[in-house]
């Protein structure tokens, strides 16, 4: 009996060092701290800013936690404060299995994003979440974006972009279902007010709806009509001072110009600022009268000092036909950002603006990358679904809903796109094709015998790491076999870029056709279930020339141009000079029209002849 009762002690004994050593998953608050409720707060910038900070919840157990603007519901999920929980602060919300974080109240003013920071709870493995949005009170739930991977112990953001009006409410949703933990900090709104319309005679150009992701001169669309920037692009960037998603940013001796003119004006405003830690920096505005050809200056020269946004304005009195520009006049490399350029008492004049442009010639869609042309006449419209036009600051692409890929890509390359940002290699869905159309993932790929073959290549946008990290949608990818795109692809790709230290700039379009190619599993026609069409050649025209400005009509018989046909085997050589063609070969294997606003004396020239490099 005596040995009995001693077993009985020492099975007490390990219970309780199993209780005591076990990790417990709740946070302990002392019985008398205080708990206060933290507003979902308006930041300085007028966006809406949840941090997670000040408040309690200590248990998985489903419950609403209040905030002065109202309650959020946590669903298996608590506010971690551990060393373990990542944030930026003291504190972030920490979710488990298949929990989730919901607003139980409404954004009245909509949202033209939404960003969180996101990172793994520990040494907890890789898990996942997505984000909806809810119109409705939480009646129905709609998702933005794709899911984000949380694979990494330092926090990073997960930016999605969309434009709902009205009243809106947010849920994260952590869907791999498993047990491993992530932190979520700092939601952050950007509210999307329904603005009431310009009063009847002015014109407001936001430069929210154009692209153009390089220094070099070129002109841009807006709804306004062609603006041509030069030493100027449109910037989206954290350090670029913006009223919504874009500005205009300026560096050196750059200058944003109207390529319209309006009819009449009273009054001229608009918004500028320093971009990021930049210096100060001096600008003229300037007024013409006749259509560009001379140019006055209005007022005095205007000093850019401050971060913020600060508002300008001009009264003037015009009433025939009239342009105004921006001149950036201090060349220290220090740039600035200018936003909602407004004119009052006006019109546009029909025979110039409302997007035809007066001036010089300008591409189809405005974008830099589309300044030789568009081979296909790709659009942005759903009821081309084998042709649709996917723009973005870094390139420009004809997508294929049925192949899963693009037809081609487009893009602009000269020095002014390199930089020091790393590879991201943050492969992913791209939620901007149209909803309902099948979203290639980054898994897509996996096991298929052929590489995520980037068409724009990382190495060719390396000036932020939005830039490079833009380069890894997955509309940017064709399956390639990996001895074309690591050996003979890449060679090619590294030579494109070599020859820009000589001052030169390059237009380069690339892409695939045929079906089937030979991976490293063998032959293939498909991937990703059906999904993934895999073509038999890759392909690419490369226009070289010289650094400068008004390119289309610097283009002459002697402009060298290169094309390339691979086949997408891994038989490949590693000497691309191998596959040099004619671009008239690649036109009629692939149908597309290359070079189409050069004129057609030069362009017959150029596409007829096989480069000379050896």
């Amino acid at each position: 009996m005596k040995n009995f009762s001693l077993l009985k002690w020492l099975f007490a004994i390990q219970f309780l060092f199993i209780l005591t050593s076990c990790e417990k998953d709740t946070e302990f608050v002392s019985p008398n701290a205080e708990i206060t409720s933290y507003d979902f707060t308006v930041t300085a910038e007028g966006n809406y800013l949840e941090n997670f900070e000040g408040v309690s919840k200590t248990s998985y157990a489903g419950a609403s936690v209040a905030f002065t603007d109202g309650d959020w519901y946590f669903n298996d999920a608590l506010i971690g404060s551990l060393k373990d929980d990542r944030k930026t602060d003291s504190r972030s919300a920490r979710i488990r299995n298949s929990g989730s974080l919901t607003m139980q109240f409404d954004l009245v003013e909509g949202a033209k994003s939404i960003s969180v920071d996101y990172g793994k709870f520990g040494r907890d493995k890789t898990s996942s979440f997505e984000i909806y949005y809810s119109t409705d009170a939480g009646a129905s739930w709609t998702k933005t974006g794709s899911a984000i991977t949380v694979d990494k112990t330092t926090l990073k953001t997960a930016i999605f972009n969309l434009s709902v009006s009205g009243n809106v409410r947010f849920e994260i949703r952590k869907t791999d279902g498993s047990s491993n933990r992530l932190n979520i900090d700092n939601v952050l709104v950007v509210p999307n007010p329904q603005a009431a319309p310009p009063a009847e005679g002015t014109i407001v150009e936001d430069y929210e709806s154009g692209s153009k992701g390089s220094y070099a001169s070129g002109p841009v669309t807006f709804p306004s009509g062609n603006w041509l920037l030069t030493e100027a692009l449109v910037g989206s960037l954290s350090g670029d001072a913006k009223t919504g998603l874009k500005s205009v940013r300026i560096r050196d001796v750059g200058s944003l110009e109207m390529e319209f003119d309006v009819i009449g004006a009273q009054n001229i405003s608009f918004n500028h600022a320093v971009y990021g830690t930049d210096g100060a920096s001096t600008w003229d505005l300037q007024v013409s009268t006749d259509s560009g050809a001379s140019w006055t200056t209005l007022g005095a020269t205007v000093t850019s000092a401050s971060t913020s946004l600060t508002n300008v304005s001009y009264t003037v009195n015009y009433v025939d036909a009239v342009r105004f520009r921006i001149v950036k006049l201090s060349g220290n490399g220090d740039r600035i950002n200018i936003d909602d350029f407004t004119i009052d008492g006006t019109a546009v004049d029909p025979g110039t603006g409302g997007g035809t442009g007066g001036g010089g010639g300008v591409p189809g869609s405005g974008a830099v990358h589309l300044t030789m042309g568009n081979p296909s006449n790709a659009v942005t419209d759903i009821a081309f679904p084998t042709n649709y036009l996917l723009e973005r600051e870094e390139y420009t692409m004809s997508y294929s809903r049925d192949k899963g890929t693009a037809n081609w890509v487009s893009w602009h390359l000269d020095e002014a796109w390199l930089g020091s940002a790393a590879r991201q290699n943050d492969f992913r869905a791209d939620s901007t094709i149209p909803s309902g159309w099948y979203q290639v993932n980054q898994n897509d790929y996996s096991l298929s015998g052929f590489d995520r073959g980037h068409m724009c290549p990382s190495a060719d946008r390396t000036l932020s790491v939005d830039d490079n990290s833009n380069t890894f949608f997955m509309t940017n990818m064709i399956p390639q076999a990996p001895n074309n795109n690591r050996i003979g692809w890449a060679s090619l790709e590294s030579y494109c870029r070599s020859m820009l230290a000589g001052g030169y700039e390059i237009y380069i379009i690339s892409g695939g056709y045929g079906l089937g190619g030979d991976g490293s599993n063998g032959v293939a026609s498909y991937i990703a279930n059906g999904n993934v069409q895999v073509p038999s050649n890759t392909w690419k025209v490369i226009m070289v020339m010289g650094d400068g400005n008004d390119d289309v009509n610097r283009v002459t018989t002697n402009t060298r141009v290169i094309a390339i046909d691979m086949p997408n085997s891994q038989s490949v050589s590693s000497d691309w000079t191998q596959y040099k063609t004619t671009v008239d070969d690649i036109e009629m294997k692939t149908g597309y029209d290359f070079f189409n606003l050069v004129p057609d004396n030069i362009e017959n020239v150029i596409e007829a002849r096989v480069d000379a490099v050896m």
